[in-house]
């Protein structure tokens, strides 16, 4: 079985799109601000 040719690492999914990350700025809490108020159920990458 051969792999894909795009395939993410969890490592840097988490880095760049994690809760933590998205604390760390101003617009990080923006985006999950808006997410609860949305009514998303993930806010960011567990």
């Amino acid at each position: 079985m051969t792999k894909r040719t795009l395939e993410g690492t969890s490592r840097k999914r988490r880095r760049t799109s994690g809760f933590r990350a998205r604390m760390r700025t101003k617009n990080g809490q923006r985006v999950l601000k808006a997410r609860r108020r949305k009514g998303r159920h993930r806010i960011a990458v567990a």
